[in-house]
């Protein structure tokens, strides 16, 4: 229900489907990703006690972005650094991924409702270099390859 997704020893994605279950606290990302991804499970009257984070300076160097599929079902394409066409992955309702490194497309199968978490602010067109997608016909998927053994 976990999975990891890497080319050449490099952490593309991050997938947390639907159904994963864990306890307590768990960090999905490593340390040194600008943007983190958790998993939380507490019981009934868990209270998690007020707090305000504290003003800490960060060098964002790359963007980082999760997509929360709310409704319908979403293609993602993987694309190395260099813009090569790697392999595809299918997101269903209530699965997240994080997309941690290189290039990356989308195709809606279905009707799709969908939340994007990023570091901000966007500013543009100027943030991005797009470039021509992996043909319908060469479209490789990839099943779920649970990295956690679950």
């Amino acid at each position: 229900m976990l999975e990891k997704i890497t080319h050449d020893n490099e952490l593309l994605a991050i997938i947390l489907r639907d159904g994963f279950v864990g306890g307590g606290v768990t960090f999905l990302t490593p340390d040194d990703l600008s943007q983190q991804l958790a998993h939380m499970r507490h019981p009934r009257g868990k209270v998690i006690e007020p707090h305000v984070h504290n003003l800490v300076q960060h060098s964002i160097t790359y963007t980082q972005e999760v997509l929360i599929i709310k409704q319908g079902s979403l293609r993602v394409d993987f694309y190395d650094r260099d813009r090569a066409y790697l392999h595809s992955r299918i997101l269903n309702k209530g699965d997240v991924i994080l997309l941690a490194a290189g290039g990356h497309g989308f195709q809606a199968l279905d009707d799709l409702e969908m939340i994007e978490v990023k570091q901000g602010p966007y500013t543009g067109e100027g943030q991005k270099t797009r470039f021509a997608g992996v043909a319908d016909g060469s479209i490789r998927l990839v099943h779920q390859t649970p990295a956690d053994g679950r």
